[in-house]
Order: C-alpha cells, then structure tokens, then sequence
C-alpha cells in the first residue's frame, strides 16, 4: 500500500520543469555537457604535458582506465536506481559529477585529474538521458530519437575543440577554462529549472519519504534480472567487440594522422569537422531509413560492417585520401550505439530501462579504460614510442627510410621513436597494427550480431527452457 503523505518539497521538484518531458531536454543536456569538455581539449592536453612532463601518456592511460572501470561498476546501478526514483535526479548527479573536475584544470592539476578519475563512478549521463528518452516515446520513434541524442553528441564537439583551441591561443587557457565550467554550471541550472520528470508516476514512489517494497528498490534485483537475459548478454558481447577498438582509436588516431599521414593541424581540424557533418546525417537521416525499412539487426550489421571496412582502411592505408576516405566510412558506423540501444529499449521492460541502458553504457565505460591501453599495447610491440619533446622537422613516419630511428611530428609538439629493426616490410604494408586488430574484433563482433533475433521482444531465455523441457519429456518417454 503507498504511503499517501507527500513531502512538498520533494513533490515540487520532481514535478517542476518547463513544458512535458521531450526528447528536445534530452539534447540540451548532451549538448551543453560535451561541449563544455570539448573546449578543453586543448587545454587539457597542454596541462597533462605540464604536469606528467615523463610519463604523459601512460599517466593519460592510467586516468581513463580507472575511470571506465568506475563507470563500469557504477552505471548498471545508476540506471537501476533511476528506474525507481526517476531521471531527473540521476541527469543532475551525472552531469554535475561529470562536469566537477572542469574549474580545478587551472587550479589544481593533480585534483583535476585525481577528480576525472573518480568522476568515473556518475560519469553516465547517456544511460540515464537514454532512459528519459525511452520514457517519453514510443517504440516506433525510439531508434529516430536516440540517433538524435547521438548526433547531437558529434554535433557538440564538431566545433567546440576548435573554438577552445582559438580563444586559447588569442586570450588564454584560463579564459577557456572559464568559459567551460559557465556551460557547465548552465547545464546543471537547466536540469534543474528546466527539465520535467519523465518517469511515469505509476513507476516511481509518491514521495521520496514513501515505503516502497525492497523487492522494487533492490537495483540489485533489477541486475540480477536482467543479467540473465541472454539477449542483453549478447548485445553486450557485441557493444564489447565493437567499442574497444572504437575506444583506442578515439585515444590516438588525431596524433596517428600527423605522426604516419603528416596531417597539419588545419587539416586534422577540417577531418574531424567533416566526419562530425558526416556523423550527425547518418544518426539522423540513413539511421531512420534503415530502422524504418531494416530493422534494428540490420541497422547494427550495416554499422558494424562499416566500422570494420573503416578500421581496415585505418590500419593499411598509406594516403591521406584514404583516410579521408575511411572517414566518411567511419561517420556511417556511428550509427551503430543508437541501434543497440533502441534494441535494448525495445527489448525491455518500462521499468527497466535505466538498468539496461546502463549495462550497456557500463561496457562502454569499461571499453573505454580498455581500448587505450591496448592500442598502445600493440604501438609498444610494433615498436613506435610516442614522447613530448620539441623538434623542427617535418615529415611523415609512412616515407621514412628503413634506417630512420627518429622521425619528428610537427612544430615543439611531439616525435615518433622507432627502434631499429632489420625489416620493415610489415610497417610498409600495415602503418597502423592497432587498427588492423580492431578491425579482427568488429568481425568477432559482426559473427554475435548474426546470431540477434530480428525481433526484440523475443526472449532467448524462455525459447531456451522450452527447449530443453522438450529435450527432458522426450529423454523420458524413451526411457
């Protein structure tokens, strides 16, 4: 029976909002969050080098790592619990956490990234945004809305980079840092004024001070549950193969295209400009189509087979037109998160959404802790040692001659050491390894998908006990 005394306050919050709840809040607190983190890109880097001077890139390593292993711990729970208690909190908890560590980037390095690392725990606004999203549409319009939060993702930081880069460079670092941490504290004010519940009241307890059942508040219930959906487990397998290598590449290849392809600084501008264009029409536009005419599995096998072309074309291609070309390849995989994850949504029930979305944002957390380290993993054994130090020359690591043990990147920025070895036909024919390796598991990763049911409301879990109860009478009957 629910308790029909209601706190005001609590009543008044989870109530407030402009407007019904619409996918429209959803992009607004996906925008303002990584467009604040895009600006500092720049900065950030600049501030690593300064601070971990002899170690900047393993110290990079070691941040992300723990902070995808936190966010692969915490994000199931964080889904489960919104699934109880509401979306609103949890947008205000992860986005706030998230964007924290923002303001200490100049006054504090070492709790900067001390404050990163540990950002990892609530570091899940997708699953939740997610979630909201999937409270408020219906199953028809999902895949549409959710390759809309993924645009809006890429649209953010089409022009945020840049734009931290040229203030930074005309004003200061500080002034970027500023300006981030304002979009930052504007997102949090829009949650909190702006943003209405979308949990339906039935779902939710009347009042944070009502009793509710330990059955319905246990998340760990809710996990149990659905951990044992074979479905799930699959697209998670999936979300696995494919995000890894997605996760190391994200880690290196901007430094990749001016260390082997000799990019300049514009033209790595104008790549990830152009893919983010890219991106932002197939998560609208080819993904509606596909979903429309498709299907969800078709969708996701159409994005994992360009994200292995893309990653092949990545690890054997030797000019710059062919990693233009393997980016306009690599915009059309971005579909493939937003069909998984409509998927899921269809697949599970409406009160556990959050629990789902979160399991599969937790892989992703997780790939990327992962996926840096290994990539950096197969440099090492390819013997490529990426260090800070200044240099004048010029000139791309893909024509240099055998005999060449140091081959600079740009200016004062960064060089490539390479370790004699008595033949380099394997760098000639494979300049980026990594990438060729990813490409292994995206087709791992295409070999599960095969096997998801075209249909996402049917349960493996029962086909499975239906076939093996049979298996048991017949066993029987012929004993």
């Amino acid at each position: 029976m629910i308790n029909k005394r209601q706190n005001p306050a609590s009543t008044m919050y989870l109530s407030s909002g402009i407007g019904n709840p619409s996918v429209y809040h959803a992009l607004v607190v996906i925008f303002l969050e990584f467009f604040a983190w895009g600006l500092l890109t720049t900065p950030m880097i600049s501030v690593l080098d300064e601070t971990f001077p002899k170690h900047t890139f393993l110290i990079n390593g070691l941040i992300q790592g723990v902070k995808g292993i936190l966010s692969f711990l915490s994000a199931p729970l964080v889904g489960a619990l919104s699934d109880i208690w509401g979306r609103k909190p949890f947008l205000l908890l992860t986005v706030s956490f998230t964007c924290a560590p923002i303001p200490l980037m100049k006054f504090s390095p070492m709790w900067y990234f001390t404050m990163i690392s540990i950002s990892g725990i609530f570091a899940v606004t997708f699953s939740v945004v997610f979630a909201y999203v999937a409270d408020i549409t219906t199953e028809e319009d999902r895949s549409a809305a959710y390759g809309l939060v993924s645009a809006t993702f890429a649209a953010s930081l089409v022009t945020s980079p840049a734009i931290g880069a040229y203030l930074g460079h005309m004003y200061s670092e500080k002034l970027v840092v500023a300006l981030a941490t304002a979009i930052a504290l504007l997102d949090v004010l829009f949650i909190l004024v702006a943003v209405p519940e979308s949990l339906p009241e039935k779902l939710r307890p009347s009042s944070w001070g009502s009793h509710i059942s330990w059955e319905k508040a246990d998340p760990f219930g809710a996990l149990r549950k659905i951990g044992q959906d074979q479905l799930i487990l699959m697209l998670c397998v999936t979300v696995f193969l494919s995000y890894l290598p997605e996760a190391g590449e994200y880690s290196c290849f901007f430094v990749y295209l001016k260390l082997i392809m000799g990019f300049s600084e514009e033209a790595v501008a104008s790549f990830i400009a152009v893919v983010g264009v890219l991106s932002v029409f197939a998560q609208t536009v080819i993904l509606a189509f596909l979903m429309k005419y498709l299907g969800s599995k078709h969708a996701i096998i159409v994005g994992l087979t360009c994200e292995m072309v893309q990653l092949a074309w990545y690890g054997f291609g030797s000019q710059p037109w062919m990693m233009w070309s393997a980016g306009a390849i690599a915009a059309m995989s971005s579909i493939t998160y937003p069909a998984i994850s409509a998927f899921a949504s269809a697949h599970a029930d409406a009160d556990q959404q959050g629990v789902a979305q979160g399991i599969i944002t937790g892989i992703r957390g997780l790939c990327n802790g992962l996926g840096p380290a290994l990539y950096g993993f197969i440099f090492f054994l390819f013997h490529v040692d990426l260090n800070e130090m200044s240099s004048d020359a010029e000139k791309p690591l893909i024509h240099a001659k055998p005999t060449t043990t140091l081959q600079p990147l740009t200016n004062q920025t960064s060089f490539v050491h390479m370790e004699p070895m008595p033949n380099r036909t394997i760098d000639s024919v494979v300049p980026g390894p990594p990438f060729a390796f990813g490409a292994i598991l995206v087709i791992l990763a295409l070999l599960v998908a095969i096997f998801i049911p075209e249909n996402p409301h049917t349960n493996l879990n029962k086909r499975t006990y239906s076939h093996d109860k049979e298996a048991l009478i017949s066993s029987e009957e012929e004993a």
